[in-house]
This record gives C-alpha cells, structure tokens and sequence, in this order.
C-alpha cells in the first residue's frame, strides 16, 4: 500500500486502473453452470468456478460480492484442493429469484443442496462475512455438512448500525426507492461499498464484476433481499442465543473451527472475532494485521498459510 494513502482511504471512482495491480487466475478457472432444483429456490440456475484438482474445498462469498472475491487465494489452494466457489442465489452470475426467501434458514439450507447436487457434502469449507455465518448456521442444522469449517470475519452479533439500517428499510417505500439507487450507477455503488484496508486493489474490473448483477431489476431486488433478510438482526440475535445455550451446555460446535478476523474493518466490528471465541473455545481464532473484511483479498497470503495448516493438518 502507498505510504502516503491512509487504510481504507477509498480513491475516486474516476482513478480506477483498468486492472487490478495484483494477477490472480479467476478468469482462468473452469466456469460451470449447473441447473438445481431445490426445496429452498425451486429451479434455478447457478454458476461457479472449479479450480484444481484433489478433494474438494467449498468457498461461500459474502455480501454484494460473488466467486470473483476468491481470485487471490485460489493458486494457492488449488495446489492441494479442487476449489469449487459458487456465485449464491441472487449474486453474481447465478439467477436472481425474486420470488423466494433469503432468510439464513433458507440460504444456509441451499448451501447443503448445492453440496448435495455436486457431491460433495461433507467437504471442508470457507465463508467469508456472511457467508461464514449461514456456513455456521448449516453446521448446526447438518453438522455432517461439513469436516472442517473456517470463517473470515463474519457477524455473530446485530450491531447499532445494522439495526439502524433495518429500520431505515423497513419505512415505505424505502426498499424500492434503495433499489433504483443502486440500478443508476452499480459500478459506483459497489467501488462505495466494498472496504480494502488498501483501497488501491480496486480496479474498474472488479467494480463491474460486483456492480454488473446490481443493474438489473431482479439483481438489485435480489440484493435487497439479501440485506433485509439474509442479514437479519432477528436472525443474528437467535443465532446468539443459541450458541450462547450450547455453551452453557456443555455442547461443542459441531466441527473444528478456524476464525480469521481482521484488527480493523469499518463494515464488521473485528469484536466479533472475540465473541465468537467466547462462544466456540475450542476454535482458533487468528487476528490478521493490514487487512480487512475481505482478508483474502487484502492478505491472501496469511490467510492460505492458516487455511492450509488448518486443512491440512
């Protein structure tokens, strides 16, 4: 990072490079698309990316982000694994259903139908912010859903701001009007809301990467639906509680868990990392200097070392 640009100094739009300054191999890996019909979204169709060969590892991608995220991990990972990283319902690539629930129940459900469809239920798995999370919300419903599971700072407790902006939502109108924002620039949109601890990894390529699903109808209603409902205040605080009973319980978690938190991030509290600790002793939770909410994009290479030790232990 440029010594004289502070973290999270977000440079202007109009300042982006073509590419990104880094190389990675997305656009190498094999694309697939797979027709699924599932409890959770009836018929639909997904796409993901194969990379590598071995047993599979499963990559879960966060809010307003899609298989894209995984670029700068993925040559490093497909050295032992053969990395499949799918674009969810209403990301990416993938459909954009409208018409279905993006509650976590619902979500976190698909990612074991998904599994189900390519075989590979059991796998070991990576989610990122919300993407951990509904990773975690399966390996309590299915703990055979998964053999090892780690997570990249992800929420475990609804915050002010995220409770704020659910009653923002929630006035009249307030949805419709949010969605139509989004469609007039969603390029702009996402280069806003995606946070790098060095903001100089952006580039005009990822903007359309992450902003080009946003400029359809059903890509930002499906967006919408995702922050109203897969990012449920509700749903976090249950979550909880139901760790928190586990714990008084006696109840480990289901499968061996790697936390990986950043020491600063303006989207998730990195104090998450401490509570989920708090509520899963045994896991280990690794704190990740100069990085950020997305620490496989900021320090894709701590993160491999501690998904690789971790994995492959």
């Amino acid at each position: 990072m440029s010594a004289e640009r502070k973290p999270f100094s977000r440079r202007p739009y109009a300042q982006l490079n073509e590419l990104p300054p880094r190389p990675h191999p997305y656009f190498d890996t094999k694309p697939v698309d797979v027709d699924l019909n599932t409890p959770s979204f009836g018929r639909h169709r997904i796409h993901y990316r194969e990379y590598g060969d071995g047993p599979p590892l499963l990559l879960i991608h966060g809010l307003m982000t899609s298989s894209y995220s995984w670029r700068y991990v993925l040559d490093d990972l497909s050295r032992r694994f053969r990395v499949i990283a799918p674009d969810l319902p209403g990301c990416g690539r993938s459909d954009k259903p409208v018409d279905r629930s993006y509650d976590p129940a619902t979500l976190s459900a698909w990612i074991g139908d998904f599994q189900e469809a390519l075989g590979i239920s059991g796998c070991n798995a990576v989610g990122n912010s919300l993407g951990g999370y509904l990773c975690m919300r399966r390996a309590l419903a299915v703990p055979e859903s998964f053999a090892r599971l780690a997570v990249i700072h992800s929420p475990v407790l609804p915050d002010r701001r995220l409770r704020a902006l659910h009653g923002a939502l929630a006035v009249p109108g307030a949805k419709a009007a949010l969605a139509r924002w989004v469609r007039r620039s969603p390029q702009r949109w996402a280069h806003r809301n995606v946070h790098y601890y060095d903001e100089g990894l952006k580039s005009l390529e990822e903007a359309r990467e992450y902003g080009e699903p946003l400029s359809t109808r059903d890509g930002s209603r499906a967006f919408l639906r995702w922050v109203t409902e897969g990012l449920s205040p509700a749903d976090l605080a249950r979550f909880a509680n139901e760790m928190h009973r586990r714990l008084d319980k006696g109840m480990p978690f289901p499968n061996p868990l790697l936390l990986l938190y950043a020491q600063q991030d303006p989207l998730v509290d990195p104090a998450m990392g401490d509570v989920l600790h708090q509520l899963v002793p045994d896991a280990r939770l690794v704190r990740l200097e100069n990085s950020s909410h997305f620490a496989h994009v900021d320090t894709p290479d701590a993160v491999t070392k501690e998904l690789m030790a971790f994995f492959v232990a």
